[in-house]
């Protein structure tokens, strides 16, 4: 199958690196000053899993290319319109669209796009970065891809890209329920980057305060409280799941929103927050921590214009 990725940074350098790596046909779309960069130092992964260095086929927004078979989007949630305009004319009636962000609301905008039957349920799961020489670092264990079919049929086509998953160097999962899982990884990111951006902490210290664990409670209760009430496809003892995990994560964990943040980068308000306060506004759910957390978001939001 051929393979587009969107960008070859972090996460799309990584995933799209590896498959590279075990031979599949995968091609980049990236801007100009990454093309150049790839063709003069290669794709460089440097990881726990193994170091890699690699000459990948590259292709800029507008190039001429036939459609792809199945394209790995994995762009922050604010460059999404402008991810959904570069590949458009490598979308033909059978490309797979297999979308790697976090959050839910970009769902339904990829399948208005390009149709129910087009667009794949996907997540992951790993720490990475991209240097300021365009390296790809990967510095933990956890180097998860998980994807499925959204209506959780084991389709001829999800199991021929699962052939095309298997044998890499990553964990590629095939998931028999990924919506379910993509919710559940919204919910613990919503919670998690909520109270780190808000504290402007690790979550360690956060937990050892009484009024801070109990905010990280409030979270995690509204913001499953406010899926619940959607219909969101989550299981009955997520709060408590998610609260273990909470507690048991590494105490100088930061979140990414958190990361981007300090290095005053653009951050994903809207795509995680503003989406949640909006679906409890219609269902006139109350969230006030939830609300305080959008609040702090937007200041910041504010502070780069």
């Amino acid at each position: 199958m051929r393979i587009l990725v969107i960008g070859a940074g972090a996460i799309g350098g990584y995933f799209g690196g590896r498959l590279l790596e075990k031979g599949e046909d995968v091609t980049f779309l990236v801007r100009e000053k990454r093309k150049r960069q790839l063709n003069r130092d290669g794709l460089i992964v440097e990881s726990i899993h193994g170091d890699i260095k690699l000459k990948p086929k590259t292709l800029l927004t507008g190039e001429e290319a036939d459609p792809f078979d199945v394209i790995l989007l994995s762009t922050k949630a604010y460059h999404l319109q402008d991810a959904i305009e570069s590949i458009r004319p490598y979308v033909s009636e059978n490309t797979l669209i297999l979308p790697l962000l976090n959050g839910i609301a970009h769902v339904n905008e990829l399948i208005e796009t390009f149709g129910e039957e087009q667009v794949l349920g996907g997540l992951c799961f790993i720490e990475t970065t991209l240097d300021e020489n365009g390296k790809v670092v990967q510095t933990s264990p956890i180097h998860d891809f998980v994807f499925g079919e959204r209506n959780r049929k084991k389709t001829e086509r999800i199991l021929k890209l699962m052939d095309v998953f298997s044998g890499t160097k990553a964990n590629f999962r095939l998931s028999e329920n990924i919506e379910q899982e993509m919710w559940h990884k919204y919910l613990f990111i919503s919670t998690l980057s909520g109270v780190t951006s808000l504290f402007r902490s690790p979550i360690g210290p956060i937990r050892d305060l009484e009024f801070g664990f109990q905010t990280i409670q409030r979270v995690l209760h509204e913001a499953t409280e406010i899926m619940r009430a959607i219909g969101a496809p989550i299981m009955d003892q997520i709060e408590g799941v998610q609260m273990n995990k909470l507690k048991e994560i590494g105490y100088d964990m930061k979140s990414s929103l958190q990361r981007d943040m300090e290095k005053q980068l653009p951050i994903e308000a809207e795509h995680f927050f503003g989406y949640l306060l909006e679906q409890a506004q219609a269902k006139r759910i109350k969230a006030p921590t939830l609300e305080t957390v959008y609040a702090n978001l937007k200041i910041y939001e504010k502070s780069l214009q």
